[in-house]
Order: C-alpha cells, then structure tokens, then sequence
C-alpha cells in the first residue's frame, strides 16, 4: 500500500493543534499551499522537514524511509527560536492588550463615580 504523504502531515497537524495559518507563516507559504500539501500523495523531503521542524514533530516515526530521528533533531535546534519568537511576539501583544482593557475600565470606573457624585450633589427635580 502506497503512503499518502499529505494525508500523514495533515493528520500530524491537526492532531497536535497547529492551526493551517501558523503552519503557512512559519514555512513561508500561504495557506493554500499548505492544503495543497495536503493533497499531495508525494511531497519533496524537504517540504516535509521544513513542516517537521516548523512544528516540532519528528516525521521519522512516520516516514522511516525517508527520514532518521537525527535529523529532526537538528532541525528542532535551528528552528525552535523561530517558533519562540512567535510565541514571545503573541505574549507581548496580549499583555499590551490587558493593560489597555485595565485603563480603558479604570476610566470608565473613574467617570462613573464622577457621574454618580454630580447626581448626589446635584439631584435632578
């Protein structure tokens, strides 16, 4: 029976979490590709290690015949910054993010007490 390369990656994918778009930024390609790759019963090793890496999945376990766990990881080395970086990226705009929403409520606490206390010295007749 002959492997379907596209169909093991996008099992792999979609089994760990990884979503089509973060797959297609990190190996520089849109998603149409990456579904592209999917559909390929063969797919260059490169293409498949360059995903591996991009990952952090060891395709050796699945594609033994071309592929041996060293070589994923080396590419888990060269790779893993990249991924980090994404990931330190995210976190800084999310924590940017909070602390806006925390202001943002702050003031509109502020204003409404503000409110309140003209309401109190000022009752409407």
């Amino acid at each position: 029976m002959d492997i379907h390369h596209g169909e093991i990656i996008e099992k792999v994918v979609r089994r760990n979490g990884h979503s089509i778009t973060d797959v297609a930024r990190l190996t520089n390609v849109n998603r149409r590709s990456v579904y592209n790759w999917f559909n390929q019963p063969r797919l260059k090793p490169e293409i498949i290690y360059k995903i591996g890496c991009v990952i952090n999945h060891d395709f050796s376990k699945e594609l033994p015949q071309l592929f041996t766990p060293e070589d994923f990881e080396k590419g888990f080395k060269e790779h893993s910054p990249v991924e980090r970086r994404a990931e330190e990226q995210k976190d800084i705009w999310k924590d940017k993010y909070i602390d806006l929403m925390e202001r943002y409520n702050a003031l509109l606490a502020e204003c409404n007490m503000e409110r309140e206390i003209n309401n109190i010295l000022n009752p409407v007749s």
